[in-house]
């Protein structure tokens, strides 16, 4: 999973202007995101139409206040430069959480 530099919203979507992507919000400090990191690379397999993103919320706190990511783990889909969907809140969530999630986006 590539790791997302520092950047805007403005940048962001300029670099999400074509395909689809799910932004996958982390810090190394979050056991919450500890719980998913394993799970994730089946979950990239599963659904390969997609480009993940890892996005490290300390790195880029700004970026997180102005797509209103305020807890984390959290996953953001974009198609085409656009935000089709996102499960945003600081609770734990499970490979299936994500799967679910995913597959109704899809």
């Amino acid at each position: 999973m590539e790791m997302l530099e520092k950047m805007n919203q403005a940048t962001l979507e300029e670099k999400l202007a074509t395909g689809k992507y799910v932004l996958f919000f982390t810090a190394d400090w979050c056991p919450d995101c500890t719980f998913i990191k394993p799970y994730m690379p089946e979950i990239e397999a599963q659904f390969s139409d997609y480009k993940f993103l890892q996005v490290d919320r300390d790195e880029n706190i700004d970026l997180c206040q102005e797509l209103m990511v305020m807890g984390i783990p959290s996953f953001i889909v974009y198609e085409d430069g656009k935000e089709v969907d996102r499960f945003v809140n600081g609770d734990r969530k499970t490979k299936s959480e994500v799967v679910d999630f995913l597959a109704q986006v899809n």
